[in-house]
């Protein structure tokens, strides 16, 4: 039996067992490879998208439990018309290997949302479980109060 999910504003279906993880729903059946594995047990955040604008990890939530439309980096904006916190990763040089940046990005979208202009402590909480291996924290603060600051300027 198929089942169809909205992903990125698109129906999708796809005939996979109720178990399977929507990381790989994601990444093996639909092609969307910028949603990263990083360790399986929502302890990285690497794995990071949106269901109905929350932030979750999809290697935990399996593909009968999925509750909403579900919003993957790709869908987040395009290189061609970048959403306001992807160009501010940009303009910040944030990435270095960059495997953590999708759920990074992602995940520093919700809290925007959530919270449109995050104090450092809102930012360290909301991000805390978004691992960056290669350190650049620093630079993510700075990505997500600049982004904080072009979206209350309306960019």
């Amino acid at each position: 039996m198929a089942t169809t999910l909205t992903i990125n504003g698109k129906q999708q279906a796809v005939s996979l067992p109720d178990d399977v993880p929507l990381l790989w729903v994601l990444r093996d059946e639909l092609g969307l490879t910028g949603t990263k594995f990083g360790c399986g047990v929502a302890a990285c955040g690497a794995c990071t998208v949106h269901i109905d604008g929350e932030a979750v990890r999809s290697c935990q939530v399996a593909l009968a439990d999925v509750w909403g439309d579900v919003t993957t980096i790709e869908g987040l904006g395009t290189p061609d018309n970048m959403a306001v916190i992807q160009q501010a990763w940009v303009d910040h040089q944030v990435a270095q290997c960059g495997y953590c940046q999708s759920g990074q990005i992602m995940n520093a979208a919700a809290l925007l949302q959530a919270v449109p202009n995050p104090a450092d402590q809102d930012i360290d909480d909301a991000m805390q479980g978004n691992l960056c291996r290669c350190g650049t924290y620093p630079r993510i603060r700075a990505a997500i109060k600049d982004a904080a600051q072009r979206i209350s300027e309306g960019a």
